[in-house]
């Protein structure tokens, strides 16, 4: 037997389970990989309480949970290729990466092996929040010498977001609770709070305005730059959300260019990105780790220890 956490109908953290399952086994063209951390992002809770979400993503009742997930290969199926038993991997399988095993199919579009000198549980946070990143910003044709807002700089998305803009060459401005200021300032971004009036207190920063934004959750950021005069094709949202103003282009993780992530393991092995990891909890704290995610108020990422 193996562990999976589990839920039975849609809603809040208290539908989580971690259950006893038949420890699966893989088939023709497929690899086991026994999962070691699990990087928690906003778009887990969302798809555990938004049928309609969930129905997007191909999910339904009884469901498993989780998107991103880092491990070791344990079983190479005959005829399965690009992996051996013994590899370091990371990927994202939406809706079942909180498990003891997680199966994939090759050639396998979403597993990559980890690099040497980046560890399971920065590798289990990378997938979802980090192409999310990389997709949003490409979709407001970031380029050096902007001055970009970031909406919920603070958050799993965000992180990367804030770092790859400054390392673009980009001016960050992001929004966030003052209780996370110092956390932005860190990672290169000047802090601004949300909620009525940031256009103003965006201004009160840079009074020449800001030239693009990504709005990584809502619609204020994005709303906010049009208010100030930023075309909205140079403005993105991320893709969950509510519909976006006019002309302002969606972003998800599933847009993002080849490459992406080795651009972000390169630049966190060199030292550009860092990785902050707010807490880890074991899989038996599942609804706790979730609650605490959902909160938004970590100043850096969750993940799962199994």
């Amino acid at each position: 037997m193996s562990r999976a956490v589990r839920y039975q109908r849609f809603g809040g953290p208290d539908v989580l389970e971690l259950r006893e399952i038949p420890e699966p086994h893989a088939t023709p063209d497929e690899v086991r990989v026994r999962v070691t951390a699990a990087g928690l992002s906003p778009m887990d809770w969302q798809i555990a309480r938004q049928p309609a979400m969930a129905a997007r993503f191909g999910i339904s009742l009884p469901a498993g949970f989780g998107s991103d997930f880092a491990g070791v290969v344990d079983e190479v199926g005959t005829g399965a290729t690009g992996f051996t038993t013994g590899d370091r991997v990371y990927g994202a399988a939406i809706g079942r990466s909180i498990v003891d095993f997680v199966l994939v199919k090759t050639p396998a579009a979403h597993l990559w092996h980890t690099p040497q000198g980046i560890g399971d549980e920065v590798a289990a946070t990378l997938p979802v929040s980090g192409l999310t990143a990389c997709a949003a910003l490409a979709a407001t044709g970031l380029r050096a010498g902007d001055t970009v807002l970031i909406g919920g700089a603070a958050g799993g998305v965000g992180i990367f977001a804030v770092q790859l803009a400054r390392l673009a060459g980009a001016r960050v401005l992001g929004t966030a609770s003052r209780g996370t200021f110092e956390f932005l300032r860190r990672l290169g971004a000047e802090p601004v709070a949300y909620g009525p009036g940031l256009a103003d207190r965006v201004l009160a920063v840079a009074p020449e305005g800001i030239t693009a934004a990504a709005d990584l959750f809502g619609r204020e950021a994005a709303e906010t730059a049009l208010e100030l005069g930023v075309a909205p094709e140079r403005i993105s949202v991320v893709a969950d959300g509510p519909a976006p103003p006019s002309g302002v282009r969606t972003a998800g993780a599933l847009d993002a260019s080849p490459g992406s992530l080795r651009r972000i393991t390169d630049a966190i092995r060199a030292g550009g990105i860092t990785v902050p990891i707010a807490a880890t909890f074991p899989v038996e704290r599942i609804r706790e780790a979730v609650t605490t995610q959902a909160e938004r108020h970590v100043h850096g990422k969750i993940v799962i220890a199994l």
